[in-house]
């Protein structure tokens, strides 16, 4: 019979699993300046001790591995060091040398890794480099962490689309706004509480880019700019199948990026505006076409906000993979009904002002 401290010992992390998870702490340090690259942390450890540790900061920037290892004072410690990185360390030339060169330059014995690169330029290529110079390369600690770590990036490179979140707030009967048909109707139901509308931004700014379809764009004449966050907007990118939207709106007037799919034989009024770039698609006006030239585009994350049809649309094909609803206190009695959540249990729920936060992950 197992004692609790049998059980303490159990489930007590490893040492290579205890460095891995402050890789993962680093890493996350890069969420606001890493992407398109993938979030990555890495630590330099001599007996016992950190030496040396460091993030992706920014794309274009030094890698993790880099700044980890120009971090180390005495660099005559490398070869008797082990390094600890969330992400295969890369191969190819990019923006920067490749990563598996220096750790075989530096000399350092041990690398650990958490899970590999999905990318195709890397992919196992880091890691065979490594192991043929003679390092001792160890794969898969904490490896679930640091795949979900990088999930956007991930499913961008396995999918070849852009990591789709969706997100809507809902009354507490199941409405997402009263129905309304035309501007005069007046603006849609204030649902989100003021500290949920800065978590909102929080989300965008965590997003490439943001996309809603017609009637969201001609009903709401949202601006779709991060405004209650630091960080860059996200490209706006509107759904408007026979280019209906006047020109006049906020998204086409405002000075600010917005891409607009229509179908080939649309005429929009919009098409010679200043900042607004719009993209013809095939008489199917598919949404998988539609992901496939945002991931041309190296769109990475895309924010779907609706509306109920592009959500719903986007559940029934099985292309989402984070879904974000905020469940408010209100009721509305009738109403446009909320999407159908596929999913029966939230992975994560959090709590904002009198606002239940419910997220969804697709696995």
């Amino acid at each position: 019979m197992m004692t609790k401290i049998d059980i303490f010992i159990e489930r007590r992390m490893t040492v290579d699993e205890k460095y891995m998870s402050r890789c993962l702490r680093l890493a996350s340090k890069g969420m606001y300046g890493a992407a398109p690259n993938p979030m990555v942390g890495a630590v330099i450890v001599h007996e016992g001790r950190i030496v040396g540790e460091g993030f992706h900061v920014r794309c274009g920037g030094p890698h993790a591995e880099v700044n980890a290892v120009n971090a180390v004072c005495d660099k005559t410690v490398l070869k008797k060091s082990t390094l600890y990185v969330s992400l295969e360390p890369c191969s190819h030339y990019g923006k920067t040398p490749p990563c598996a060169d220096l750790i075989i330059k530096m000399g350092i014995p041990r690398v650990v890794v958490g899970c590999v690169d999905p990318f195709s330029a890397v992919s196992g290529r880091g890691i065979e480099k490594m192991r043929a110079a003679g390092i001792v390369v160890v794969v898969g600690v904490l490896e679930k962490e640091c795949l979900a770590l990088n999930r956007k990036f991930i499913v961008f490179h396995q999918k070849k689309r852009p990591y789709i979140t969706m997100k809507w707030a809902q009354s507490a009967d199941g409405y997402i706004d009263r129905v309304r048909k035309t501007l005069s109707d007046g603006p849609p139901c204030a649902l989100s509480t003021p500290y949920s509308q800065v978590w909102m931004h929080q989300v965008r700014s965590l997003h490439q880019a943001i996309m809603v379809g017609t009637n969201t764009a001609l009903l709401d004449n949202p601006s779709l700019l991060n405004r209650l966050w630091t960080g860059k907007s996200p490209l706006r990118v509107i759904l408007d199948k026979n280019g209906r939207l006047p020109a006049d709106l906020k998204v086409f007037t405002d000075g600010s990026p917005t891409l607009v799919y229509v179908k080939e034989t649309a005429a929009p009024s919009y098409e010679a505006t200043r900042f607004v770039e719009v993209v013809r698609v095939g008489c199917d006006f598919s949404l998988s076409s539609i992901m496939a030239d945002l991931y041309g585009r190296n769109v990475q994350s895309l924010l779907v906000e609706g509306g109920a049809s592009l959500l719903e649309s986007l559940i029934a094909n099985g292309m989402w993979d984070e879904m974000r609803v905020e469940h408010s206190v209100q009721y509305l009695g009738e109403g446009v009904p909320a999407p159908n959540i596929p999913m029966v249990e939230p992975n994560i729920v959090q709590t904002l002002d009198e606002s239940k936060i419910m997220t969804w992950f697709c696995d």
